[in-house]
């Protein structure tokens, strides 16, 4: 990028200030560039969760059935021969999917131990160890069926 602002006709110039220092907003005195690998992340992010909020949209349809065609965003990984805009999207699963939780509602599409549903910001999921026999267990059945409260 400092090439492209400060080169000459003839491809030498002179590096005025660092990068970073570019990055500094304006009101810090500095010429605000956006730090575009940032930016970019975020805008995949964005597509990301999309893909969380708005599963019947048409964009979202197609990535799932070629790419997590089994499972959600959140649990989609790499798979054989992913397209650019894929492995792209994939930069900001991690970023996107840290932050998220699950709403629980009647309990029946949560994992006890898989899934991001406790409110402590720390620790969303549940760290005891999963014993083999619950591995699939969903939280549905910690809350009594006929009042919709914890059992």
């Amino acid at each position: 990028m400092n090439r492209y602002w400060w080169r000459s006709k003839n491809d030498q110039g002179i590096h005025w200030k660092a990068w970073d220092k570019l990055c500094i907003p304006k009101k810090y005195g500095d010429l605000g560039f956006k730090e575009l690998r940032a930016f970019n992340l975020a805008m995949l992010g964005k597509q990301g969760w999309r893909f969380l909020t708005q599963p019947q949209s048409l964009v979202s349809r197609v990535y799932k059935a070629r790419y997590f065609s089994t499972n959600s965003f959140y649990d989609a990984c790499l798979s054989n021969n992913p397209s650019f805009c894929w492995r792209s999207i994939l930069a900001a699963q991690e970023l996107i999917c840290g932050g998220v939780r699950r709403r629980i509602g009647d309990g029946k599409s949560t994992l006890i131990w898989d899934h991001p549903w406790l409110h402590d910001e720390n620790h969303p999921k549940i760290e005891t160890e999963k014993p083999l026999q619950l591995a699939q267990a969903k939280v549905m059945g910690l809350m009594d069926q006929q009042t919709g409260t914890w059992d």
